[in-house]
């Protein structure tokens, strides 16, 4: 439509342009934003800005950086797993997208998966659409419904459209970690109270007998061994699907139907994010700081001594039920597992 029209009467439009540049270059800077599009990525003052997807693929069609390549081999080692381990593909249906969350100022889409750094991504979410200093948002607020929009809302030719043109990412993390971090933080924390009520309560009723009364009204003081049993519990997702918090990353995010361009891990989460915040282009933004090497280690020895008075027998069920996350994201089993 552009093209017809400027051939009709191009003299006309080449002089309503120019006047219209030189009132831009004489105007305030105050009015310029008038004439920009940050969401298409637009400006008449710096031409069109590459999105964050456009830059990866210069990056992996030139000389690419070591991050380039590093993300480049987990997205191939991605492709082939689906490839080898999914058999029958299935359409993408709008609850698959529920924990995609979408910024079209950025041309970003996150798919959070709760224990992997999800808060400070939200933050940081926040801090792109102008909501100050990510490290001063709070986790209420980061998790606050609504505040960021999950691509299942969309009509299906906004979700095509966002897929095709957005740069996608999500974040993993050693499977079983992750699910001894979500127990000590939701049924074995001091501040788990709501949790404990709802699952702690529900465990207890079921696989402990002859609880005391204290137990079956808090659900205070779920045992590791309770919890695992409770995921194994073929009843547990016959009733409702598992929390998002124990939820395997796979069945949160469905790699093998969404396309990720970035699959950041936490256990390398400050190379990973500031790899994502070069791309979007935000060099002023500072992700929240992660984890430490010593607090690593720390996680991975507390995974080990939960695991450890865990039969082999419950090892190899649970590495059964969480193995897609091993394959998709490239993880070894364990050292300290004794799987039979």
């Amino acid at each position: 439509m552009g093209r017809r029209f400027c051939c009709r009467r191009p003299l006309r439009v080449v002089a309503i342009l120019g006047a219209t540049l030189l009132l831009l270059c004489a105007a305030p800077r105050a009015l310029r934003p008038a004439f920009e599009n940050k969401t298409l990525g637009f400006s008449w003052f710096g031409g069109v800005r590459k999105s964050p997807l456009q830059l990866l693929r210069d990056l992996d069609q030139g000389l690419p950086s070591a991050m380039a390549e590093v993300h480049k081999q987990r997205r191939e080692l991605l492709r082939r797993a689906c490839s080898r381990y999914t058999r029958r593909q299935r359409l993408l249906q709008p609850e698959d997208l529920r924990h995609v969350l979408v910024d079209d100022a950025h041309r970003l889409l996150y798919c959070y998966v709760p224990k992997v750094a999800c808060t400070n991504w939200k933050r940081m979410l926040l801090a792109l659409r102008g909501r100050g200093d990510p490290g001063a948002i709070p986790a209420h607020e980061a998790h606050a419904p609504g505040l960021l929009p999950s691509l299942a809302d969309f009509a299906p030719a906004e979700v095509n459209q966002r897929l095709r043109d957005y740069l996608t990412f999500l974040f993993v993390r050693e499977p079983f970690e992750r699910l001894a971090s979500a127990y000590r933080n939701k049924l074995a924390g001091p501040h788990s109270a709501a949790f404990q009520r709802r699952y702690g309560t529900r465990i207890v009723r079921r696989l402990r007998p002859h609880a005391q009364p204290d137990a079956l009204a808090r659900g205070h003081d779920v045992r590791f061994a309770e919890f695992l049993a409770y995921l194994l519990d073929p009843r547990t997702r016959r009733y409702e699907p598992f929390n998002e918090h124990w939820e395997r990353a796979h069945a949160l995010c469905h790699p093998c139907l969404v396309r990720y361009d970035v699959v950041g891990k936490f256990e390398t989460l400050t190379d990973d994010a500031a790899f994502v915040l070069d791309l979007v282009g935000e060099p002023g933004l500072r992700f929240p700081p992660s984890p430490r090497r010593r607090e690593k280690d720390l996680t991975r020895d507390q995974a080990q001594r939960l695991f450890q008075d865990i039969s082999p027998f419950y090892q190899r069920r649970l590495f059964d039920l969480y193995k897609m996350d091993f394959l998709l994201f490239n993880y070894s089993a364990p050292s300290y597992l004794r799987l039979q």
